[in-house]
């Protein structure tokens, strides 16, 4: 199963995040499929920078959001993509 989820990045204490379609059971910095955005927690106001189209595509193919990500999207995208990863039915 596909999971879209954070890749952490960056220097020590320094983080960024990259936002990536991958395997649910690989481990979270090791392979992934696609890379669809970054996110920068540590800059004011925090950058969220996540190419939609390819994130709508992920969602219609099945592929899970994580909490975090679910979350960015609730803040920083717009409300039909939330609304999509809302009706995904939840991993078991």
């Amino acid at each position: 199963m596909l999971v879209i989820r954070l890749r952490r990045m960056g220097s020590k204490k320094k983080p960024y995040f990259r936002v990536v379609v991958t395997e649910a059971r690989s481990a979270r910095d090791s392979s992934f499929v696609e890379n669809v955005g970054t996110y920068h927690p540590r800059s004011k106001p925090a950058k969220v920078e996540i190419n939609k189209e390819r994130l709508k595509h992920w969602l219609d193919q099945g592929a899970q959001p994580s909490d975090s990500i679910r979350t960015l999207m609730a803040k920083h995208l717009t409300r039909d993509l939330s609304a999509v990863a809302a009706e995904a039915p939840a991993a078991q």
